[in-house]
């Protein structure tokens, strides 16, 4: 498809040098473009639709790279990787060696920050306003920050530390009014009344046309005033009490998908001194209707057909995720004290079964991991069981929580990790690698991971039902895999895949990656070459009878899908150690903690986790 103005631009400045005419032309271009691309590879979609028109209003307005741009969070930035000379790239989103979903400055140095998390870019937009202040450099700092953020409390960490007087730096609410659940709490509520106030509004449109009435001086006084953006706010009604006091200017933009108010806005931020905080009521999805009408099941979509476009679910009815969720939601029935508690994350950790059957006892606390962990160690202390489900990647916000609030005084919490282990499409913000350095590194967590669903149900209710203390349950992105679904749940802590002669070789593994070990045995037993498989579902405290089997082979090789330091084969390692062990031990883990954007099939032979790199090792061991 081509597009008359859109292939037209190689650059921002191609965006600044348009007249303000072809914005809206060129914003209708950019939202069917975005719509054909990312049905094709897959993508965030909704976020991405509903900003077109503040990021061509950035950039309009700006010059980047000398004025600096932050995202928050950062898949709503497409548009923005358009007008900087990376459209040709889309075909390649999410791919191997691909286009980022997210700012990447080793993309581009349009690209100030990484921004996989949310809550971040007000202190990054402030530190880096301060510096080009310290360092008398001309150029401005807008961050762009969703609704679903506010929740989270860095932002009002960022807020409580801004300098009033940092008259380069503009924030950008994009309020659509949702996050990836739908925003929940004080915080929305507040915003929500923003938006809405008539009282302000009528004001305001009352004064708009009286002073429009005024011959010959009217409409010019009027603009005046709108450009000062004081006057009635400040001495009619003050709307943005709350970011007023904090020292910013505030302004509304009732219509956030206006491209020319929004270039209005932004031009008037020029002029004031101070900080200046921009309200941009958005529509999450414009322009699709699809997207608009479920804005939560399209923020990550696969590949679809536009011709017939699918009624998304963001959580895939064959999931390690809602096997879990409806599981959790069925032992609430006769459990009174089970709750659920997440952070924004209902669908993606199929948590809405339990919201429909037990709303009193379902907490989604939106961005906000920090608070899940220490509310659940509250609700632990006073003998209710809470099971907090978090994505592996957002549980690295709460390590200081858990760490003095659940584990220390050894609370009755349990964790249902999802996406453990290596995680397809987002690239290096998104692993699952990190969070058995979290918890098995305490001896009082016990840590499971399941192979396939039916050891996650058994494992689910045997944590909860006959483990006091904190406990874990990870499992993978996705669903079981075909060659380990029929693996008969054994209820041990270990398991050993053995063909009962004498063999040389052990294979350690856990979790999905089971199958790619299973498969390794099966394919060397076709070539003669016998080998024992030790599946550990209790990661931690590691099963010392374990340790004493391994020690009966001439080569271990442990493989598992974290990072070296902190992980289960560097610590069953030092175990053999301990007990003397002297032959041949190797560690093959995910050793490039920078892991690109991949499919889950491609990260493992690029970590040399998959089947053939398995053979290869223990052929190399025979």
């Amino acid at each position: 498809m081509t597009y008359s103005i859109l292939d037209t631009i190689k650059c921002s400045d191609d965006v600044t040098k348009l007249p303000i005419e072809k914005l809206e032309p060129l914003c209708s271009e950019v939202r069917a473009f975005l719509i054909e691309s990312v049905s094709k590879t897959g993508g965030h979609l909704s976020a991405n639709l509903g900003t077109v028109e503040i990021i061509t209003a950035m950039h309009y307005c700006f010059s980047t790279p000398k004025d600096q741009f932050i995202f928050d969070v950062g898949h709503q930035c497409y548009t923005h990787k358009i007008y900087t000379g990376r459209k040709d790239k889309f075909d390649t989103l999410r791919k191997l060696n691909g286009l980022s979903g997210f700012p990447s400055p080793a993309e581009s140095d349009t690209d100030a920050f990484i921004a996989g998390h949310g809550s971040t870019s007000i202190s990054l937009a402030i530190g880096l306003a301060e510096a080009k202040k310290i360092k008398k450099e001309p150029g401005y700092v807008i961050a762009v920050i969703g609704d679903g953020a506010f929740t989270g409390g860095m932002v009002y960490e960022g807020l409580n530390n801004v300098n009033s007087k940092l008259d380069n730096l503009i924030v950008i609410l994009n309020d659509n009014k949702m996050s990836i659940s739908k925003n929940v709490g004080s915080v929305p509520a507040y915003l929500s009344k923003l938006r809405t106030n008539r009282e302000y509004l009528d004001v305001k449109k009352g004064i708009s046309n009286t002073l429009s009435k005024i011959p010959v001086i009217g409409e010019g006084l009027k603009t005046a005033l709108v450009a000062s953006k004081s006057f009635i706010r400040r001495n009619v009604y003050r709307g943005g009490t709350f970011f007023e006091d904090l020292g910013f200017i505030y302004h509304k933009v009732s219509d956030g998908n206006d491209v020319i108010a929004l270039c209005s806005a932004l031009e008037a931020a020029k002029r004031v001194e101070g900080p200046v905080f921009i309200h941009a009521i958005t529509t999450k999805g414009k322009g699709f209707a699809p997207a608009e009408q479920n804005p939560g099941e399209f923020h990550g979509v696969s590949a679809f057909d536009l011709d017939h476009v699918p009624d998304p679910d963001a959580a895939p009815k064959d999931s390690y995720s809602t096997v879990f969720g409806k599981n959790l939601s069925e032992m609430a029935n006769t459990n009174q004290k089970l709750c659920a508690i997440t952070a924004a994350m209902k669908y993606g950790t199929g948590l809405q079964f339990f919201y429909r059957e037990h709303k009193d006892r379902f907490f989604d606390v939106g961005m906000a991991e920090e608070h899940a962990v220490t509310f659940a160690a509250a609700l632990a202390k006073s003998g209710l069981q809470p099971v907090v489900c978090l994505y592996s990647t957002f549980m690295q916000r709460a390590m200081d929580q858990y760490i003095h609030d659940v584990m220390l005084l050894k609370l009755n919490v349990m964790f249902g990790i999802d996406r453990a282990g290596l995680v397809p499409g987002d690239g290096e913000t998104h692993q699952g690698i990190y969070d058995i350095g979290i918890f098995a590194n305490y001896t009082n967590t016990i840590v499971v991971c399941p192979s396939n669903y039916s050891e996650l149900l058994y494992w689910q209710k045997y944590l909860i039902e006959n483990v006091y203390g904190p406990k874990v349950l990870r499992y993978a992105r996705g669903g079981q895999d075909s060659n380990t679904k029929d693996y008969i749940c054994t209820k041990k802590e270990f398991d050993l895949i053995s063909d009962e002669s004498h063999n040389d070789n052990l294979i350690i593994c856990y979790g999905r990656h089971f199958s790619q070990c299973l498969k390794a045995k099966e394919e060397l037993k076709k070539d003669g070459i016998n080998v024992d498989v030790l599946k550990l579902n209790v990661v931690n405290p590691i099963p010392q009878q374990s340790i004493l089997l391994a020690e009966n082979y001439k080569n271990v090789h442990f493989y598992e899908e974290q990072v070296q330091n902190g992980g289960v084969a560097g610590r069953f390692g030092i175990e053999l150690l301990k007990n003397k062990f002297t032959n041949n031990y190797s560690l093959h883990c995910v050793e490039n903690y920078v892991v690109r954007r991949a499919t889950v099939d491609q990260l493992w032979q690029l970590c040399k986790l998959d089947s053939n790199s398995i053979i290869n090792d223990i052929k190399g061991k025979k």
